[in-house]
């Protein structure tokens, strides 16, 4: 997460809301198609989110606070 441009890449996020332990955890999910960003599945571990991006996985939305 960066102070200047308030973004996260989705890999990240996930570690951090605690869906994967690792990058390649994250990978996993997110290839396997179980990620969706504001409502559209996502395929991109790089995506950048940033403030008011909605992240749903297994069926939990999780919204992005960048504080």
């Amino acid at each position: 997460m960066t102070d200047d441009h308030k973004t996260i890449k989705l890999d990240q996020f996930l570690k951090w809301i605690g869906v994967a332990q690792t990058g390649g955890e994250a990978k996993l999910i997110i290839q396997g198609g179980e990620v969706k960003v504001n409502g559209e599945t996502e395929m991109r571990r790089a995506r950048k989110l940033v403030i008011g991006d909605y992240v749903t996985v297994q069926g939990i939305s999780y919204e992005v606070e960048l504080t």
